[in-house]
């Protein structure tokens, strides 16, 4: 792992968010089977429903997870800052992690509000990831 050392927080977040997910699939799985829910069926759309919200929340991190990987492995793989790659994947993470918290405790609202905000900035974060590694590909 030599040639990626300089990208290790880089590395880190990918392997932290990828934890989170896999840490939160058999959560959802109990909390929608305490409801009487078949496996791979979604909870009712209420936000006052803790178990909607952790399947809501497992699923954005199932939804996410793949764009965060790639954005941040070609970014990575092409050579762009390792500065600027370890600080937005951190970011990117610490957005996540944030949208998890808030999802899981209820607060804010359903759309809009802070929850978006982190949502968007954790987006954004990726977002110039992926331009990040399209500028060092060429």
């Amino acid at each position: 792992m030599e040639g990626f050392d300089a990208y290790s927080h880089a590395i880190a977040s990918l392997v932290i968010f990828t934890l989170i997910v896999l840490a939160m699939s058999p959560f959802s799985a109990l909390a929608k089977q305490g409801k009487g829910l078949a496996p791979g069926a979604t909870p009712e759309q209420d936000y006052a429903d803790k178990a909607y919200r952790l399947n809501r929340a497992y699923l954005n991190g199932c939804e996410t997870l793949p764009a965060f990987l790639t954005v941040t492995v070609a970014a990575i793989l092409g050579g762009a800052s390792p500065f600027w790659v370890n600080l937005l994947a951190s970011l990117a993470l610490l957005a996540r992690i944030v949208m998890l918290i808030i999802h899981l405790r209820g607060t804010g609202n359903p759309h809009g509000g802070v929850r978006s905000i982190f949502y968007v900035a954790g987006w954004a974060c990726m977002a110039v990831l992926g331009l990040m590694a399209l500028v060092a590909a060429f």
